[in-house]
């Protein structure tokens, strides 16, 4: 595909994947257009300055009407949406707001896909692995059901199901990547597994495993999502990929305590012992996924080894926390 030529919409990209996935998109000369709900200065789309080459659409995925005129103003033909609320905890504390940006979002962005079929010629959901809920056998493969029971994870199932119906009953070129923990610079959800230790160890503090560490995950680098987003983009409307699901994964799991070790050992901190809480609510014990469909369906490869990926997250997160605690020192004065 010759990105140069295409008019694109990503939802969410201020997080970890949109930030990569825009400046992978904005090197490759895509009009790029963001939606846009906060602004965060911290996030790597503004901190970087990629967000002054994009086009914003300031909106919710809530609102209907930000997300068609995005597309309908700006004659769209490509869109990831990317956009949802991502943490597991915060789904169960207060599971309303997530099903209305998940579920709600979801169909509104669908919809508004549907009613500009004639520019949007390209589709792409970003889901979970939580999607497919607790499984009794593993790895999960894209023939099994979704099947989420806790929120976070019902929200997902919801997402899959609602662009399987878009796909299958309107014949648009809808498609479903599902990846496990993405990890990666730029992810400031400090609860999760791979920043929240960063951050511990960077301070001097023992990390915290907020299960008890025996949970099985694999954990897949930002930059091979972000190849498997553009590959699902460009053969969205190819038979074998359209209106499809598909996984993608370094098949390479760890226990959260394996993956703690490992992060200490990158980051030459392996004095701190962690701190094991086994407090974890509405998760699910063991997932990991076989990306083989992938592979086959669309040459999709990971590039980034678990010990190489972590080298280099652990050295953009040093850079961020230098600065960040060096301009606190310097308002003090």
């Amino acid at each position: 595909m010759n990105w140069i030529d295409r008019r694109v919409l990503v939802t969410d990209a201020t997080g970890i994947v949109g930030s990569a996935l825009t400046r992978r998109l904005l090197e490759a000369g895509a009009y790029t257009v963001v939606l846009v709900r906060d602004w965060d200065p911290q996030s790597e789309l503004v901190r970087t300055g990629d967000i002054q080459r994009t086009s914003v659409v300031n909106g919710r995925l809530e609102d209907y009407d930000s997300l068609e005129r995005a597309i309908n103003e700006h004659e769209i033909d490509t869109v990831f949406h990317l956009g949802a609320q991502p943490i597991v905890t915060t789904a169960f504390m207060n599971p309303l707001p997530t099903f209305e940006a998940n579920i709600r979002g979801s169909y509104n962005l669908l919809e508004a896909c549907r009613v500009h079929r004639s520019l949007v010629s390209s589709v792409v959901i970003a889901s979970s692995d939580k999607a497919y809920g607790d499984a009794p056998v593993l790895p999960y493969t894209e023939d099994m059901p979704v099947n989420g029971r806790h929120p976070y994870d019902v929200s997902k199932s919801c997402t899959d199901l609602l662009s399987m119906t878009y796909a299958h009953s309107y014949d648009m070129p809808v498609v479903i990547a599902r990846c496990g923990n993405i990890y990666g610079g730029g992810d400031l959800n400090w609860s999760r597994i791979v920043p929240g230790t960063i951050r511990s160890l960077w301070r001097g503090e023992r990390p915290i495993i907020r299960s008890n560490g025996l949970f099985t995950r694999d954990y897949i680098y930002v930059q091979d999502v972000a190849d498997g987003y553009l590959a699902l983009a460009e053969r969205a409307a190819a038979p074998g990929v359209k209106g499809e699901a598909f996984n993608f994964s370094p098949e390479t799991r760890v226990t959260v305590l394996e993956m703690t070790r490992l992060i200490q050992h990158v980051f030459g901190r392996e004095d701190l012992e962690p701190l094991v809480l086994d407090q974890a609510k509405a998760e699910i014990k063991d997932q990991y996924l076989d990306s083989g469909k992938a592979r086959a369906r669309l040459a999709w490869t990971p590039k980034w080894p678990l010990e190489d990926g972590l080298r280099e997250t652990i050295a953009w997160y040093r850079r961020f926390l230098d600065r960040t605690a060096s301009q606190v020192a310097l308002a003090d004065r």
